[in-house]
């Protein structure tokens, strides 16, 4: 099987009224297993386009997304929900977690859907909330809900990590806390782990970095030594 995802000249073209909108020109990289990836560009430039489309959630007008072995782009819409279920964590900038539902419980909820899902509590000791599992997200600080979030994809033990802006809601020192716990989680449990984001300070935390502009990859920059995230003010 493949160790590679694969976009092959992916274009995404979008019908508003009488307009095409081309969100993605014919966009090309190769991610290997096990990376930490920045995807970074300004609004509109066509990242969460490509998080969306690796994730499941957007189908692709032309061009081909291979997934270790697995070509998106001849999924049908089982296929695609399974790929969603059980291959994919999401991230989002808002934590979407379930008000009525505990820590605890909004992560059993995602474990629920795995294959193999991971111990329950144990994840939740790795992000630092066994002392808060019995809150409720209305309880926890932005940081601890979006540790949760984090938990909650984990549980279901993915093969890629999709965070789309994870750090957007927060404030510095707790974005930095969210960025290292990404980022050893790349590294411990040998997930890929992809974060879009405008904040070009971070690339030098990635193994490897996608610019995007216009639809188009503007530069693919690979670190051979990436740094942690204490290493880097913005």
């Amino acid at each position: 099987m493949e160790d590679t995802i694969r976009f092959e000249q992916v274009k995404k073209v979008y019908r508003m009224g009488e307009y095409d909108i081309e969100a993605l020109a014919g966009v090309d990289f190769t991610i290997k297993k096990g990376q930490f990836v920045i995807i970074a560009g300004a609004s509109g430039a066509g990242k969460s386009t490509i998080l969306n489309i690796l994730g499941g959630m957007d189908t692709l007008t032309s061009g081909k997304v291979v997934v270790y072995g697995k070509d998106l782009s001849t999924f049908s819409q089982k296929e695609m929900v399974a790929y969603r279920r059980y291959d994919v964590g999401f991230v989002f900038q808002f934590y979407n977690l379930v008000q009525n539902l505990t820590a605890k419980e909004n992560i059993e909820l995602a474990s629920q859907i795995g294959h193999n899902p991971l111990n329950v509590d144990e994840v939740i000791e790795g992000v630092g909330l066994s002392d808060r599992k019995k809150n409720f997200p209305s309880q926890l600080s932005g940081g601890e809900q979006q540790r949760v979030a984090i938990a909650r994809a984990l549980a279901k033990n993915p093969k890629l990590l999709l965070c789309d802006e994870p750090t957007g809601a927060l404030d510095y020192e707790t974005g930095r806390s969210i960025l290292k716990l990404l980022q050893e989680t790349c590294k411990e449990r040998e997930i890929t782990v992809v974060v879009i984001t405008h904040n070009l300070a971070l690339i030098p935390m990635g193994d490897q970095v996608i610019k995007v502009k216009s639809g188009l990859v503007d530069s693919i920059m690979e670190n051979e030594h990436p740094v942690g995230i204490e290493r880097i003010e913005w």
